[in-house]
């Protein structure tokens, strides 16, 4: 089986057209990402890992994966990935690197990235999708590949596996799912630089290419202007399509309320990010002043154990994990499974990693019984994939190349 004998990393970026990515806090992005590739010394497989910036230090989290990599060199990745949630536990517990964190920014995206490398290696050495990798798997060899450390009293690794457990005689049920794809939003049709023109035009493209649901971008200085483009959206596409409002951070607690309350005659499906991602008091506060509507985090909740505050708390209704924000997939699956316990939606941030959210989401529907919803499109960068997610009649299709789909174009 092969072995890994190199380690390389690297910073990507990529310039996005005008206006796209925009947002109300991150104005001018780029879209990058941290790449960790595991060379085998056959030379006949590589593993791609990727974790996502927005350009600016991309350069760091490259450097720290070539920091905390070095365990990985020489191992054999079926042996690697029989015991991987004890070897995650042992990189992130590194008892100088993780003063750096814990948990946390430049560290933890580095070890999503060595962490996806993994998987993907791992994936096309058995020579199958990850959808399928994951799926065959058995209950105890996927909570072996999770470090449930910080979980203890919510989620146990023989819970974990006891979920799993239950939900497998029903997996035909759901099965459907692989032939059928998976819904996909749009959130291109809503950057914060767009005109109202741009927004107005890119809603009915959206809606003519079978996408239900949409997403805004809002958390302007002037709560007037997103409530009016809201409304212009809203009568664009008519009240049966879906509407995200997403305001980045942007609000305090006090502003989110006011706003959160204008917004409530567009009947948005939730409200995104609406205050500082840490602050799991004020979130809460808001989820139970808006609710029915729901709040969605998730694309700058760095780990398990913030998830863990989150949902105790009932501050969040829409889970939005990242495995290129958490540390990969593997304290991916640990949210995933840990949020069939609460009355949440799990419904994957994407940004531009869809590549590999597309094969979570059909896993979290057949094994976990997470709802079947959607998962967010963001096509800037499909063009830099050597296999790009196949997204048409506004669903995500069945990837089924071996791997992770992270593979990049030179």
């Amino acid at each position: 089986m092969p072995t890994i004998s190199r380690i390389e990393a690297d910073d990507r970026r990529f310039e996005l057209p005008a206006g796209a990515g925009s947002d109300a806090v991150h104005t001018d992005p780029q879209y990058g990402y941290a790449v960790t590739r595991l060379i085998t010394e056959d030379g006949g497989h590589s593993g791609t890992g990727i974790a996502y910036t927005l350009g600016g230090g991309t350069n760091l989290v490259r450097d720290a994966v070539e920091l905390l990599a070095a365990p990985l060199l020489g191992r054999e990745i079926e042996e690697l990935m029989a015991e991987f949630g004890g070897v995650q536990r042992s990189i992130a517990e590194h008892h100088q690197v993780r003063w750096l964190g814990p948990h946390k920014g430049v560290i933890h995206l580095a070890l999503a990235s060595i962490t996806n490398a993994c998987f993907d290696l791992w994936a096309k050495a058995r020579d199958v999708p990850l959808w399928k990798l994951l799926l065959d798997l058995a209950p105890a060899e996927i909570v072996r590949l999770i470090d449930f450390s910080y979980l203890d009293e919510v989620l146990t690794a023989d819970q974990a596996a006891a979920i799993l457990r239950e939900r497998m005689p029903t997996r035909p049920e759901r099965e459907s799912i692989l032939a059928d794809g998976y819904p996909g939003y749009d959130t291109s049709v809503g950057w914060f630089a767009y005109s109202d023109d741009r927004i107005l035009e890119n809603a009915r493209r959206a809606v003519e290419a079978g996408f239900t649901a949409m997403k805004l971008k809002v958390g302007s200085p002037d709560p007037a202007h997103d409530i009016r483009r809201a409304r212009l959206v809203r009568e664009a596409v008519g009240d049966s399509v879906r509407i995200m409002v997403d305001a980045n951070q942007a609000w305090s607690l006090p502003r989110a309320l006011e706003v959160c309350a204008e917004l409530a005659e567009i009947n948005p499906y939730w409200v995104e990010e609406p205050t500082q991602p840490d602050d799991v008091l004020a979130h809460r506060e808001i989820a139970r002043a808006i609710a029915p509507v729901p709040v969605a985090v998730g694309e700058a909740v760095s780990n398990r154990v913030m998830w863990k505050n989150f949902l105790e708390a009932g501050a969040a209704g829409v889970v939005q994990a990242d495995c290129t924000r958490l540390a990969g997939i593997s304290e991916y699956l640990a949210v995933a499974i840990l949020a069939t316990k609460y009355p949440v939606k799990v419904i994957p941030h994407v940004g531009d990693m869809g590549q590999i959210h597309q094969h979570l989401v059909f896993f979290n529907h057949i094994a976990l019984g997470h709802e079947r919803l959607f998962l967010e499109y963001i096509p800037h960068l499909r063009d830099h994939f050597r296999f790009p997610a196949v997204v048409a009649d506004g669903a995500y299709h069945l990837p089924r190349e071996p791997g992770c789909s992270t593979d990049l174009t030179a």
